[in-house]
């Protein structure tokens, strides 16, 4: 076995390690704020609360493909951060369109706000960061 065939390619060597700092701490926020939430009151707002442990696990997966390198896990993260977008998108248009349906914010609510727009600015940038990545090796 080569060391290329041992050690997958790095995804997380210079702005990839801000990436994987940003996801490790949007980890941490949706996971601990959901999990007290579904914990304490689900019955509150059932829906913003499993969508925010939700958004957490993604932002867990996608930290764990970033540190994991290799084709696989680039191209398993650039879908993950596809789907986060999609989520971001729909989950934020919907908290304006019928606010009714959210009693209480989710992390994607209004696409991100509550979190500084951090939920709409990460997949574009790990996703930009991800093609840059693919193009440097020649893919």
């Amino acid at each position: 076995m080569t060391v290329a065939q041992e050690r997958p390619a790095r995804l997380i060597s210079g702005p990839g390690m801000l990436l994987v700092w940003f996801y490790g701490v949007m980890v941490v926020g949706a996971v601990s704020r959901s999990a007290y939430q579904i914990a304490t009151e689900f019955d509150r707002a059932p829906l913003a609360y499993t969508l925010s442990a939700v958004a957490g696990l993604v932002y867990g997966f996608i930290t764990y493909t970033l540190v994991r390198g290799g084709e696989a896990a680039r191209r398993a993260a650039m879908l993950c951060c596809a789907a986060e977008l999609a989520g971001v998108l729909i989950v934020g248009t919907w908290t304006l369109v019928e606010p009714s349906a959210f009693p209480d914010a989710t992390v994607w609510s209004k696409y991100g706000m509550g979190y500084v727009f951090i939920p709409v600015l990460l997949p574009l940038s790990a996703m930009y960061w991800l093609r840059k990545a693919a193009a440097r090796r020649g893919d």
